[in-house]
């Protein structure tokens, strides 16, 4: 297991850590209700210095990620971010990811811990063909999140940028806590605001003494995993190796939106032959009716009891206090309003089909 730059910070905090792709990472520090509800209401700053970050560099850096990339990077101007993917070559998905364009020939690929030495085997593939420069720069950076509707007030002080002027999927690279050069991005994964923060392993800790600082007044927490996940569910954002994998098509996840026909990349013909058909099943959001918590992994049923999916997230939303979950049913049983049975140990508790997102700010 490795440990990530602030392992001290976080176990001298009274975090509980835990082994998550290969890391030692805090999954909570006082409960994850109470927690989730910092965020929400406040801001809370979670440490995700486990994510992945390559470089790619050079005259070929865009016709590589066209490849390699479901979304049209070539929409990317310098200070752009794009949430996309890497589709395989059998309909599913390799990782999702973040790219951001840094400069003219020059981006930043964020993908999931679990996935550093797959997706950069799967890029380097490709490469090949291209001769872009890879640099993978994820044991070197680490990466706060500060999320909430106090972020940016909390921490206006420590930059000289106007924070406040970062659109949603937007960065700017700048001065931040007395470090220079730090990317701060608005990406967020919680669906309350607040940003991003990328420095280097050797600046993180006092940049996160100065967040701690500024944002005392504000009531600002550390924040784990586990409220992390419970946050980004009740906003229907997917998870890799829960509702997006290896065996599921972006097609099937609801991410057609990015995933662009206007260019050629892995495997486009057979997902454009999908979407056109329509997909044999499909991501769906639901509420339960009743009292119960939907997990990973739970039989999805129809009235006569017969499995027709399965629950790939779920939880206790703290936010409406409601069992809410995503998962896979057949294109038939996926309208807007159809019930469905969650089986939760011997019961099989009765379900709504919801539009996304469940919180609604």
């Amino acid at each position: 297991m490795k440990n990530i730059a602030l392992h001290e910070i976080h176990v001298n905090l009274g975090a509980k850590m835990v082994p998550f792709a290969g890391f030692n990472m805090p999954v909570q520090y006082e409960g994850v209700t109470a927690e989730h509800l910092t965020v929400r209401n406040g801001v809370g700053v979670f440490d995700v210095s486990h994510m992945g970050e390559f470089l790619v560099t050079g005259e070929n850096a865009l016709a590589l990620i066209q490849k390699v990339t479901s979304n049209d990077a070539s929409k990317l101007a310098i200070g752009d971010a794009q949430y996309s993917c890497f589709p395989n070559e059998n309909g599913g998905i390799v990782d999702d990811l973040i790219c951001y364009r840094i400069k003219e020939n020059q981006y930043l690929l964020v993908v999931n811990a679990s996935n550093i030495e797959k997706d950069w085997n799967w890029i380097s593939k490709y490469n090949e063909e291209f001769g872009a420069e890879l640099r993978d720069l994820s044991d070197d950076y680490s990466l706060l999140a500060i999320q909430g509707p106090k972020a940016v007030e909390a921490m206006q002080s420590l930059s000289s940028l106007d924070l406040a002027d970062i659109p949603f999927y937007k960065f700017k690279v700048g001065d931040f806590a007395g470090i220079e050069h730090v990317i701060i991005s608005a990406t967020g994964y919680t669906g309350s605001g607040g940003f991003e923060i990328y420095c280097k392993n050797n600046e993180v800790e006092q940049v996160w003494n100065k967040v701690f600082e500024a944002g005392k007044e504000f009531g600002i927490k550390p924040i784990g995993l586990a409220a992390r996940d419970t946050l980004r569910t009740e906003m229907g954002y997917c998870l890799y190796g829960n509702d997006i994998d290896d065996t599921t098509s972006p097609i099937e996840a609801g991410l057609g939106w990015i995933t662009k026909f206007t260019k050629e990349f892995v495997n486009h013909e057979a997902l454009a032959k999908q979407k056109a058909e329509k997909p044999s099943r499909k991501l769906v959001a639901f509420e339960l009716n009743e009292r119960g918590i939907p997990r990973q992994g739970y039989d999805i049923v129809n009235a006569e009891g017969n499995k027709i999916g399965n629950v790939t997230s779920g939880t206790m939303s703290p936010s409406l206090s409601k069992g809410i979950g995503l998962g896979y049913v057949p294109l038939d049983s996926s309208k807007l309003g159809t019930e469905i049975f969650i089986q939760v140990r011997k019961k099989a508790i009765p379900a709504t089909i919801v539009k996304l997102p469940f919180y609604k700010n």
